[in-house]
């Protein structure tokens, strides 16, 4: 299973604000006025952990993720908070926390079906857990991703390679209903504008989606496998007449909180 562990957190930030819009249409569904305690898990390079500490300023706000380049970049942006570099899957930090957030990270975290559970008993009464995860598997981005790996001179390297968790919202509240929480659950298609066309595509999943099928790969294969992967992008995605590409980016939003 891949996980967050040698991220590069320049590439990630390469688009900051598309990456940061989604985290605050989550948080925009907890109220946060009640937030005094505060986690952001899976941190990344600390940019939603800022829209928390813009939200909830008097809160004590933590984050913590398995990738130290992530936690330098995070530690560097909001100095006055604090993080660590741990893994979510092994967290045993008991809190109790008002509010943990999780944006864009738990489908690389396996054993949702035990995970959240152990989640929400770090919450306080009346706490929540909210999350966001991609739900892109089956747009042009990933499946030309798997095409690609399976049909070029690296497919034996690439065999075992998965794309991470997904689940359904029906599965989630199936999960979580039960536990003393309400769920409430939403999907949006974020439509992005990005300058630069099939390259600015790339560039994006060069910092996600890409990084298990990349990270296999010598230098020589790597460069061809981004190069069969950019063609198949520039077909699936054309360009307008100014070079600029809408990408959709389908994302399922989860708030469980404690009643």
């Amino acid at each position: 299973m891949e996980t967050k562990t040698d991220w590069n957190a320049r590439q990630y930030m390469l688009f900051e604000k598309e990456r940061t819009r989604p985290v605050r249409d989550l948080v925009a569904s907890v109220p946060m006025e009640q937030v005094r305690v505060a986690i952001d898990i899976g941190c990344g390079p600390g940019n939603s952990t800022e829209v928390l500490r813009e939200l909830a300023p008097a809160a004590t706000i933590s984050g913590i993720d398995s990738s130290p380049d992530m936690i330098d970049a995070a530690r560097k942006r909001l100095p006055d908070l604090s993080f660590a570099v741990a893994d979510i899957a092994t967290w045993e930090d008991t809190g109790p926390y008002d509010l943990i957030l999780a944006n864009a990270v738990l489908q690389w975290v396996p054993s949702h079906e035990t995970l959240l559970p152990k989640l929400l008993g770090k919450l306080a009464a009346g706490g929540t857990l909210a999350f966001q995860v991609p739900d892109n598997l089956d747009e042009p981005t990933h499946r030309l991703m798997r095409e690609v790996a399976a049909s070029g001179p690296w497919a034996s390297k690439l065999e075992d390679v998965r794309l991470g968790i997904r689940h359904t919202a029906q599965w989630y509240y199936a999960l979580l209903k039960p536990l003393g929480v309400r769920v409430d659950a939403w999907r949006t298609i974020y439509y992005h504008p990005l300058a630069g066309g099939a390259d600015a595509v790339v560039e994006w999943l060069k910092g996600t989606g890409l990084r298990p099928f990349l990270s296999p790969l010598d230098q020589t294969e790597q460069a061809g496998f981004l190069a069969r992967y950019r063609d198949a992008i520039a077909e699936a995605y054309p360009a307008f007449n100014d070079g600029s590409v809408l990408l959709p980016f389908p994302r399922l939003f989860i708030v469980a909180t404690r009643v």
